[in-house]
């Protein structure tokens, strides 16, 4: 295994040895955007994954984003390293800086949480943090957006929503831990001024149970779908009282539904899904995709719509309301 993954990044550092860290940046024209890739799903080998490739080549020709993220549960077959290569190296060869926040079935084939931590961070172009002292998960990253002048001006947090509960009589998914937490309450107060709140974004895969709460009061009045019910954590840690306390976060975007899509403004803050990206790996009833999020220099504003397979654009929305 340790060979295999040898000789994978040094195939990545050839087919990327032109991408060089640098800064994110709004350009000339006050804008920054971002494609989320979400339950990708591949299969390495398995033509069922072939549209999920296709969608990903024509949202990022289309698009010609900043920045990548995806959120989670992107390779899901064996060979993971092989997986990781097909996928990423769409990103990488077009010299796309990206970010991974991991799913609850990521570390399900052949490669631990960990091992994949280490594969990603190496990768040209990755802007992850592998492993935050102190931290449960991996891949928490907090990713500053400059100024074109120079100047932080948004910031995109990137958080490993684990992956199934740890409570023997509790079942379902997992939640954010205490000390993850006390992370990005940490971070928002070190980029974060008295008086000079950055927006910010957040992005990682398990959506939290106000979503859910989101839905119900709003469900008449919202863009996107929601065809199956919300598989948040059955245990509520306290994750969107402190973005509410800390005031820096816009909205959220986590992936795990296949069948979500919407966007639900709670209490200031939008809850929102992806859209599925996957192919026939995997249960959907919607068509593959994924969103798309352009920020404005200077504003706490954001434009994000969907973009699916063959090209259709649906669903834009301006935040605030």
């Amino acid at each position: 295994m340790r060979n295999k993954i040898k000789i994978l990044l040094f195939l990545l550092l050839l087919a990327g040895e032109s991408m060089t860290a640098k800064e994110l940046t709004f350009n000339k024209q006050g804008t920054f955007k971002i494609v989320q890739f979400t339950d990708v799903h591949y299969v390495p080998n398995d033509p069922r994954s072939d549209t999920a490739m296709i969608v990903i080549r024509e949202v990022l020709d289309a698009e010609k984003p900043d920045i990548v993220i995806f959120t989670g549960d992107i390779v899901t077959g064996k060979p993971a390293h092989q997986g990781w290569n097909t996928v990423a190296g769409e990103v990488i060869k077009r010299n796309i800086p990206f970010a991974v926040a991991l799913g609850n079935h990521d570390d399900e084939t052949d490669m631990t949480r960990d091992q994949l931590a280490q594969m990603i961070v190496r990768f040209p172009g990755n802007l992850n943090a592998e492993k935050q002292k102190g931290v449960k998960g991996f891949l928490h990253t907090v990713i500053p957006v400059r100024h074109a002048k120079g100047g932080n001006a948004a910031l995109l947090y990137i958080m490993d929503s684990n992956n199934y509960s740890t409570i023997d009589s509790l079942k379902g998914y997992g939640w954010f831990t205490a000390d993850q937490i006390a992370w990005y309450e940490r971070q928002s107060r070190k980029y974060n001024k008295k008086n000079d709140t950055l927006p910010a974004l957040a992005f990682f895969h398990i959506p939290l149970p106000e979503y859910r709460t989101a839905y119900d009061k709003l469900k008449t009045d919202l863009p996107g779908s929601r065809r199956e019910e919300e598989c948040a954590p059955e245990l509520n840690t306290g994750m969107f009282y402190a973005m509410h306390r800390r005031g820096d976060v816009m909205a959220t975007f986590t992936g795990h539904d296949h069948d979500n899509d919407y966007v639900a403004p709670y209490l200031g803050i939008w809850l929102c899904y992806g859209r599925f990206t996957g192919g026939k790996t995997t249960y959907t009833n919607l068509k593959n995709g994924a969103r798309i999020i352009e920020l404005h220099e200077g504003q706490r504003t954001f434009t994000t719509w969907v973009r699916l397979f063959g090209g259709e654009v649906a669903d834009r929305i301006d935040y605030p309301l």
